[in-house]
């Protein structure tokens, strides 16, 4: 089971999912915000050591790669979220987003589809 990110190393990882590999300053130039170059080097040691992303050395610089897929971890995330909040009931999850209009009637017939097929 992969541990939960922070919303600092989440928007990392969102940079390291964007570009694949890697070096720092494609990293740090894929990061949504102005976050200082030393900021993501420190928070990409952190997801190293717990096991989502992982480097090869060349000369002196490192490039960057994910262990853990964005679609992996989404569904960690959402299995999760899924169990604590509505009993891993996808049918409870899907009535709460309709109840709250988060989901439309047009929304409902495309999911309804990909699901016939």
């Amino acid at each position: 089971m992969l541990k939960e990110l922070t919303k600092a190393e989440e928007q990392v990882m969102q940079a390291i999912w964007k570009v694949g590999q890697g070096f720092a300053n494609e990293v740090v130039a894929a990061v949504d915000n102005n976050v200082a170059y030393n900021t993501v080097l420190t928070v990409v040691r952190i997801l190293e050591q717990k096991g989502f992303v992982a480097h090869e050395t060349f000369n002196r610089s490192n490039r960057y790669y994910p262990l853990v897929s964005r679609e992996e971890y989404m569904q960690q995330q959402l299995s999760g979220f899924a169990k604590r909040y509505f009993g891993s009931s996808p049918r409870a999850l899907v009535s709460f987003l309709v109840d709250k209009k988060e989901v439309s009637l047009e929304d409902l017939e495309a999911i309804t589809k990909e699901l016939e097929n």
